[in-house]
């Protein structure tokens, strides 16, 4: 079955090819240049010769703070130099803000390829009427849209991430896929959970099924690929050109390797036990320290991963705390030496949701967003000035 599969290369420009169709999510105070070098890395090691690997995209970028230049907002958007694509998603939701901002990215060469986000369903983004929200107005929808296409003037394709709607009454994906697909994006990658879904459930991927079948371009989808296997399931079941994977490589930038070998149709899977585990996560705080240019920021940040890597292993609360309120490296590697390091990768794991599992709930809006579909007005408020969402 795994070399039956169809999905080929995802081809969105000369630069950018994603081989195999494999795209890590943007997701906030995560996907910055550490955790894309130890996703990227993982899957270099194990594609097979003259792969180009997938894409890695960068935190979400506020399209104000961009053009205003926020010092923190270009300092997210700096890449190693060995990353390459370079992908930047955006949010905005002022088609002329959106239009500088992209105009910016190709006049300065900041990347290869622009994402925008119209899939965050977090409260203060969708209060606002950005994100998740924002496909309801299916006109300012398609005034941003092209206002990103046609400032991108051909150096750089323009892709758009989605939900399928506000929730199962109010629901966006189609037309917004035709709108999107008429402007000319690249491609269109829907997530199989409306904003009122959130993060819970199971994801439905029959809209992501839908919408390949509508569309003439490729259509990527999201949505509970835990596994390397959930992404092959999801390609087969579903006819999309490739998955967008985020929460399923929490704590697990390996994940990268076993999407490469079962595209390739190889069975293999990477298992770290504890003292592999233990070796990454050192690697990733320092990472950290040298992107933020501070060791103590550095490992800060890191602490929010440190669950992610130990789900599943038997590391005592008191340690797990010592770990999680590290403030230098030396104080991470004396927690670190304290593991029982030779634990095996734990099986029980291995499928499970991780990250964010909060289920349903009512959608923050706009006073007066539901009753007003055709409106291309831009919500008062609605802009940020800060990025990382």
């Amino acid at each position: 079955m795994l070399n039956t599969l169809t999905a080929a290369p995802l081809r969105l420009s000369e630069r950018v090819v994603a081989d195999p169709p494999v795209v890590l999510a943007p997701m906030a105070g995560i996907t910055n240049t550490a955790f894309r070098r130890l996703c990227r890395e993982s899957m270099a090691a194990a594609l097979e010769p003259g792969q180009a690997g997938g894409l890695f995209v960068s935190e979400m970028i506020t399209t104000r703070a961009l053009v205003e230049r926020n010092p923190k907002t270009l300092r997210m958007v700096r890449f190693e130099a060995d990353e390459s694509p370079r992908s930047i998603q955006l949010y905005g939701v002022d088609p002329a803000i959106v239009g500088a901002a992209v105009r910016m990215i190709v006049d300065e060469n900041l990347a290869d390829h622009v994402d925008l986000n119209f899939g965050c369903p977090v409260p203060k983004i969708t209060r606002r009427g950005g994100g998740s929200a924002l496909p309801w107005r299916i006109g300012l929808f398609e005034d941003i849209v092209r206002a990103a296409v046609r400032e991108a003037r051909g150096a750089v394709p323009v892709t758009v991430k989605m939900r399928i709607g506000i929730d199962h009454d109010h629901v966006t994906y189609r037309e917004a896929g035709l709108r999107a697909q008429d402007a000319g994006v690249a491609h269109v990658a829907l997530h199989g959970r409306t904003a009122a879904d959130f993060y819970g459930g199971t994801a439905n991927w029959a809209p992501i099924a839908d919408l390949a079948e509508l569309l003439d371009i490729p259509v990527l989808g999201n949505g509970d690929v835990w596994e390397a296997d959930d992404a092959l399931r999801m390609v087969r079941e579903t006819g999309c050109a490739g998955v967008v994977v985020g929460r399923g490589c929490l704590g697990r930038p390996w994940l990268f390797a076993d999407l490469a070998a079962g595209f390739a149709g190889r069975p293999e899977r990477v298992r770290p036990g504890l003292r592999a585990v233990a070796a990454v996560m050192r690697r990733h705080a320092e990472l950290l320290a040298e992107w933020l240019g501070d060791e103590e920021r550095g490992v800060v940040d890191f602490r929010k991963h440190v669950a992610w890597y130990l789900k599943g292993f038997a590391v005592g609360s008191e340690l797990r705390r010592t770990l999680a309120t590290a403030s230098s490296l030396a104080e991470l590697d004396d927690g670190l030496a304290r593991l029982d390091l030779d634990q095996p990768f734990p099986a029980e794991v291995v499928g499970q949701p991780r990250g964010r599992t909060s289920g349903a709930r009512a959608v923050s809006l706009p006073e007066g967003w539901l009753g007003s579909r055709h409106s291309r007005a831009v919500p008062f408020g609605a802009e940020l000035d800060s990025s990382g969402g």
